[in-house]
């Protein structure tokens, strides 16, 4: 996974009031934190950090005030529920060679079998250990040619080296369910707007 770099700068303001102030100039409030260090409040562009997002589990390179170079993976998001703007964000403090757990995106391809079939994500995301720096942007799992019954567990998908699961193997991620069928319109539905035209 290739690194996104972003400038921060460190603030000092806080509250509902401080946060709204740095969001109408374009930029996001967030925490740094972890290996026991005091959390460190930043100044994120706005622009920039939400680019970087469309990646899950993006690797930022923070250049802080110019001093400071630290790796961090996205914890937490906070985005507004109506107009989807970034709202806050929690960054989690990695090391290279650093081991973590994180939540990667499922992604199936290929056909279910011909029928009235949908295909069910128990689990949208397959919890995992990585490398900090070599966390896979999703897993593919292919369904092509499953019926209604078929189930995908976690020990089915096959995943990058040096990345194992963090959730029981015999987890169902995917599943294939029959569709229920449309229920025929009741007897006499559809004759009675003809009957209507006909008597007028």
């Amino acid at each position: 996974m290739s690194e996104v770099k972003i400038s921060a700068g460190t603030r000092t303001e806080f509250g509902k009031g401080a946060a709204r102030r740095i969001r109408r100039d374009d930029k996001v409030p967030g925490v740094l934190y972890g290996h026991g260090s005091d959390p460190l409040h930043l100044t994120l562009p706005g622009h920039d950090l939400l680019m970087a997002l469309r990646t899950p589990n993006v690797l930022i390179a923070l250049d802080i005030d110019g001093k400071t170079n630290e790796l961090a993976i996205p914890k937490s998001v906070q985005r507004d529920p109506i107009k989807g703007f970034l709202e806050h964000v929690d960054l989690l403090l990695v090391k290279r060679g650093e081991k973590v757990e994180v939540d990667v995106p499922v992604q199936a391809e290929g056909e279910l079998a011909p029928g009235n079939f949908l295909l069910e994500y128990v689990l949208d995301a397959l919890p995992v250990e990585a490398e900090a720096t070599h966390i896979p942007e999703q897993v593919t799992v292919s369904v092509e040619g499953l019926e209604a019954g078929a189930s995908i567990h976690a020990k089915d998908i096959k995943l990058p080296s040096g990345v194992k699961l963090t959730v029981d193997e015999d987890a169902v991620v995917l599943q294939v369910l029959a569709a229920q069928a449309e229920e025929p319109a009741a007897e006499g539905e559809g004759e009675t707007e003809g009957e209507e035209a006909a008597e007028a």
